[in-house]
């Protein structure tokens, strides 16, 4: 299954609006934090986990998916929260802590919740498996339409979470699919030094399920691949496991120095940037022209400006909203 011209301009077009919010989020969170870097400082304090890079992932799974399908997602999570559609303006906010924000500035950008698309994300590593789970069988017990996805990092392939849901996942035979972004290091560590399989999609055979990987951070060969595994979880086939291999181009948090990174892979980041070979794909095939491309990203630049702004315009939360919501 190849996607059409409209899917292909979709994915393009998602990916570059989770590009350029990158981008501008990272230059946002700086702010304040030089020449001593300090997280409690700037419009956006804590931690910030950017996605550069991994943005195939996100937009050749969820090219398939519809807004009565669940998303769970990692602390790495805009590119995902974009392609399932969840809205910028109010993510921004929710960002910068405003009440405009998802939840009212609540959340932050590690707890994104927008129940209108039905996404979340959460910063405990695998915490978003079980609930995928959950949802699934929640739709096929009351007859609902949908199916689940649960989006993790290879490091999270060896928590307790991940084989606890891929085995109820099948002893129920619900319809949810675990997606593994491999971008080959859990912090600090790596996956060869972490994990006892070279592919963690061979683990799904442990639970009586079908296993994926794909080496290209394509999003065309992600896509084919997601499409078997999203027909098999909505016609009732049960679970199934996709390890897509992908790139971090950014240290884990902002701020990281990243000296565990070998010299010669941090040289060469650049040359694992996704956008630009599958731009020039689209181009050789006739499916865009350069002018088309030089469009599409000045609209997501301007999306993502308007964004911003919107965000940083917008009022903080009264003090008394900190005892709102509050259970004992």
């Amino acid at each position: 299954m190849s996607p059409d011209r409209e899917t292909a301009l979709w994915m393009l077009r998602n990916m570059l609006l989770s590009r350029h919010y990158e981008n501008a989020l990272k230059a946002a969170y700086m702010e304040g934090k030089s020449p001593r870097f300090n997280m409690a400082n700037g419009p956006i304090p804590g931690e910030m986990h950017l996605s550069s890079g991994q943005e195939p992932c996100a937009v050749g799974v969820c090219a398939h998916l519809k807004p009565e399908d669940f998303v769970s997602a990692t602390h790495r999570p805009h590119h995902i929260a974009i392609a399932k559609g969840v809205g910028l303006n109010a993510m921004t906010a929710e960002i910068f802590g405003k009440a405009t924000g998802l939840s009212g500035g609540r959340g932050g950008h590690m707890h994104l919740f927008d129940d209108s698309v039905n996404f979340c994300c959460s910063g405990i590593i695998g915490e978003g498996m079980g609930p995928a789970v959950g949802a699934a069988l929640g739709r096929r017990l009351r007859g609902d339409a949908g199916i689940a996805v649960s989006f993790i990092g290879e490091g999270a392939a060896n928590q307790g979470a991940f084989h606890e849901s891929l085995n109820l996942a099948t002893v129920w035979n619900v319809g949810v699919i675990f997606v593994i972004e491999d971008n080959a290091w859990g912090i600090s560590v790596s996956k060869e030094s972490s994990t006892a399989v070279a592919s963690n999609a061979e683990r799904a055979a442990g639970y009586s399920m079908p296993g994926y990987r794909v080496d290209s951070n394509c999003p065309d060969d992600i896509y084919r691949i997601a499409g078997e595994a999203v027909e098999r979880a909505r016609s009732g086939g049960g679970p199934s496991l996709l390890e897509l291999k992908t790139t971090r181009l950014e240290g884990h948090f902002m701020g990281d120095a990243e000296q565990y990174r070998p010299e010669e892979e941090r040289a060469h980041l650049d040359s694992q940037d996704p956008i630009p070979p599958y731009r020039s794909k689209l181009v050789a095939s006739g499916t865009i022209s350069d002018e088309d491309y030089e469009t599409l990203d000045a609209q997501a630049a301007a999306t993502v400006e308007a964004a911003m702004q919107y965000a940083r315009e917008s009022a903080l939360p009264d003090l008394e909203e900190a005892y709102r919501h509050v259970y004992a």
